[in-house]
């Protein structure tokens, strides 16, 4: 393994030099989120949104014991085509890369990525949080706690909908982590614009969302912001035709034993089938959408008046 913890790739470290606008971006949706090739044609898209915004996309994934931050068209055409790729969290990154492997890596993941990098701000499609029923399973995504320490701003279409959203937003709110929903006053829930629950914070525009970014970096405050963007109107999967389709996923996983890290594939696989394709479709639409919103906060940042 290089000395160094990570590698930018050319298009990057230009960027870095030249203190150009840079959006991060997760590989887990290419090598656990859809099957070849839409993984590979959404993460292509996902890239050109940020490139057609004005910033430069890094997406990062370990390869071959190697942490990058930003891939050549041939990484990514490897990655969305490898089988056997680990999901990485903030547990097992340094594992998987001092012994050679190849891991895609969660939100947690791409926050210490981006953070290495130097990069401030992260577009995903939707955060990891409380599971259902974590007062029994103690099941809580890394990712909350990733976002009270990391100062890296996550661009989010909320947490994912299958998870439990109250408990969720309680979570983060203990955690000091800022919740903010863009444009709205109603916390995002993924496939769906509203949740029916209030987000703690609103801000209407990427400056406000910058500034805030620096200020609190200023103020010696740890971790990231994280801003929950709703998936466009035409796009949206309205949260009450979703929850049935929830409730059966959550109890097919609960009757299957699925535990752990395999959890949120299965449950976001088992809607897609319940829903006939058109989860996938909004995924994607959200993912996109959250890239262009990313990078005009990291316009805003990059920016002197920042």
């Amino acid at each position: 393994m290089s000395a160094a913890p990570i590698t930018l790739s050319p298009e990057v470290a230009a960027a870095r030099a030249q203190a150009r606008p840079i959006v991060a971006l997760e590989s887990t949706i290419i090598t656990h989120g859809m099957p070849y090739p839409r993984n590979l044609e959404t993460a292509q898209a996902v890239e050109a949104a940020v490139r057609q915004a004005g910033a430069v996309p890094a997406t990062i994934a370990v390869l071959d014991g190697q942490l990058h931050a930003g891939l050549s068209e041939g990484q990514l055409q490897g990655l969305a085509q490898a089988k056997g790729v680990a999901k990485l969290s903030r547990a097992d990154m340094a594992a998987c890369m001092v012994t050679g492997g190849t891991g895609a890596t969660t939100v947690a993941a791409t926050m210490i990525g981006a953070h290495l990098a130097g990069i401030e701000v992260f577009a995903t499609g939707g955060i990891g949080g409380v599971h259902q029923g974590a007062e029994l399973s103690f099941d809580i995504s890394a990712d909350l706690q990733e976002l009270a320490q990391t100062p890296v701003t996550v661009v989010c279409a909320g947490a994912k909908a299958i998870l439990d959203l109250p408990k969720t937003l309680e979570v983060l709110e203990t955690l000091g982590v800022p919740t903010i929903a863009y444009g709205q006053d109603d916390f995002p829930a993924f496939w769906s614009r509203r949740s029916g629950l209030r987000a703690p914070l609103r801000m209407d525009r990427a400056a406000q969302i910058a500034a805030a970014h620096r200020l609190r970096a200023q103020m010696g405050l740890r971790g990231g912001q994280l801003v929950a963007n709703p998936v466009p109107e035409a796009s949206e999967i309205p949260a009450p035709e979703l929850a049935q389709a929830i409730a059966i996923a959550n109890a097919d996983a609960q009757a299957k034993g699925i535990q752990g890290k395999a959890v949120t594939p299965f449950l976001l696989a088992r809607i897609l089938d319940l829903t006939g394709g058109r989860s996938l479709e909004t995924n994607i639409a959200l993912v996109l959408n959250n890239a262009r919103l990313a990078a005009e906060i990291a316009h805003a940042l990059a920016s002197p008046s920042a």
